[in-house]
């Protein structure tokens, strides 16, 4: 498959439909996971994992820096769900796990270089029960109770064996969960202060963020609703993530001159009771473990290593997502096996992003040589941007949109502009490191004027919190074209797609009529209490 193959002019219409993913079969005669393109990355995809979300991958990011072409970034987030005002101990980084960024620059499958984060934790005081015990202003306040510091090493491999490993950073701060406006007035000075220089060359953060992944999440329940009545919500909108962020000359991740490929995955590794230490959590290309691996085999896909991927290669085969689209929607898939889907998922695409040898398996694979785009497509390869996912990831590529449209048969002469009506995330990136939008404020929500916490929050200008009350489907809903996939409906029409603003009001009087129940049924029990010690004070 050549690169042209790939490219497609720009979508006229994206139509509202919701479907989840397609596994890739076998490539060449070899036994290979098929990544699987869908419709949410790893979160609480394993049964094990789901309970732990502190150690749970969501997703990876891999992109040649826009405003510095000769470094690459490299962004895992890890807690998913992270609900902005859960205190009091908010979201903390284990201090029992490593966090691990794998480069495989030969395309074995294998790591050659392995960032490995490790946390630490303190407290000022125990004698409180809060996470601060007032305004903190800079990192080192001595009202941030509680604070927590990490260290950053580089490990070196070389056919599987370790080589050397060197220390970038020790002691490093990491920045707070974002309490709220009282707590956190200028979150912006904190997250600043906490993008640190390591190893000479590199730069790093590590710190909350706003979820950078946009999608309707809706697709378990039973795809989209069963009818595609259930698209066009960003449903991570509002959650934050814990995110560790590196930025490096892109020199000393590949193998060398002309070699510019290499493949990205993340893992979580946790220490055990015997202090050894376990794999409990892997991520590189979005959603391979929620669709495409059945329940038994989720926490050993968690606990496995690319290199061993040809072990799940039956699940693939025969993916059960494709069934579920043919019964429920009717759209039948393409013939197995999907030789288009191996290489822009496996083995990466000739002339694009394949390196040489390549021992087919799942991971994000990024060709470090195409510079970054000056006018970047969400659509990515697909629209001409050849600096987009599938090549890397970057953190406004819209890989469900991708992915759908691959997998209903894109490269194999099905043409379709499938999506999941969600083309953007619900806040701005920066436009420099660490590039992940900040995390949204605890302080966010109605208030009991019925105005809302993101306008009263006008201390913290940086901080952009939606309100609750109000589920709109973000900026990415548009005055789309009917979808024969939704009966004929606009998606902008669809129950959840759009919020009137009604909802602080109604929270409003439901609060004080259950606060004036509240009092009628405290008077009335006083009344009746006092009644009774009456008699009671009476007899003889």
């Amino acid at each position: 498959m050549s690169t042209a193959s790939l490219r497609r002019p720009p979508a006229r219409a994206l139509l509202a439909g919701g479907i989840a993913l397609v596994a890739t079969s076998l490539a060449t005669g070899t036994a290979a996971l098929g990544p699987a393109p869908a419709t949410a990355s790893s979160h609480r995809e394993a049964p094990l994992i789901s309970g732990q979300p502190e150690y749970d991958n969501t997703d990876v990011y891999a992109f040649t820096s826009p405003d510095k072409p000769d470094t690459t970034t490299l962004i895992a987030n890890w807690w998913p769900f992270a609900e902005p005002a859960g205190g009091p101990n908010f979201y903390k980084f284990p201090t029992d796990a490593r966090y691990d960024i794998h480069i495989d620059n030969t395309g074995d499958g294998r790591s050659e270089l392995i960032y490995r984060w490790t946390f630490e934790e303190s407290y000022r005081s125990k004698d409180t029960f809060l996470y601060n015990t007032g305004p903190v202003t800079s990192l080192d306040d001595p009202d941030l109770n509680y604070r927590q510091t990490y260290d950053l090493q580089l490990l070196q491999f070389k056919d599987g064996k370790q080589t050397g490993t060197q220390t970038l950073a020790d002691d490093a701060p990491i920045a707070p969960s974002n309490v709220g406006k009282a707590s956190m007035p200028r979150y912006g000075d904190l997250r600043k202060q906490a993008v640190r220089a390591v190893g000479g060359s590199g730069t790093s953060y590590v710190g909350q963020a706003d979820d950078p992944f946009f999608l309707d999440l809706r697709v378990f329940d039973l795809l989209y609703g069963g009818d595609l009545s259930e698209v066009g919500r960003d449903t991570l909108k509002g959650y934050n993530v814990n995110t560790v962020a590196l930025q490096v000359p892109t020199k000393e991740l590949t193998a060398g001159p002309g070699k510019p490929v290499i493949g990205v995955w993340s893992t979580t590794e946790r220490r055990t009771a015997a202090n050894g230490w376990q794999q409990v959590s892997r991520l590189g290309m979005p959603l391979v473990n929620e669709l495409v691996i059945p329940v038994r085999d989720k926490d050993t896909f968690n606990a496995s290593t690319p290199w061993q991927d040809g072990r799940f290669a039956k699940y693939v085969n025969d993916p059960e997502v494709a069934r579920l689209l043919e019964k429920i929607y009717k759209l039948k898939a393409p013939a197995v096996p999907r030789k288009d889907l191996v290489q822009v998922f496996l083995t990466g695409v000739p002339g694009l992003n394949q390196p040489d040898g390549v021992r087919p398996h799942e991971a994000i694979r990024l060709n470090t040589s195409i510079k970054p785009a000056a006018d970047p497509k969400r659509l990515g390869v697909l629209d001409g941007d050849r600096a987009g996912y599938p090549n890397g990831r970057r953190l406004t590529d819209d890989t469900v949109d991708i992915s759908l449209q691959v997998v209903r048969g894109e490269l194999a002469g099905q043409k379709n502009d499938l999506g999941d009506a969600v083309d953007a995330n619900d806040k701005k990136f920066d436009g420099r490191f660490p590039y992940v939008a900040e995390p949204t404020s605890g302080s966010r929500g109605p208030l009991a004027g019925g105005g809302s916490a993101a306008s009263a929050s006008s201390a913290s200008p940086s901080v952009s919190s939606p309100s609750v009350s109000s589920p709109s489907a973000g900026p990415s809903v548009k005055n789309r074209a009917a979808s024969p996939l939704t009966g004929g409906r606009p998606s902008a029409a669809l129950p959840g797609a759009s919020g009137t603003g009604e909802g602080d009001g109604r929270l409003v009087l439901i609060s004080a009529a259950s606060g004036a129940a509240a009092l009628a049924v405290a008077g009335l029990g006083l009344l009746r209490w006092r009644r009774t010690r009456r008699r009671s004070t009476d007899r003889p």
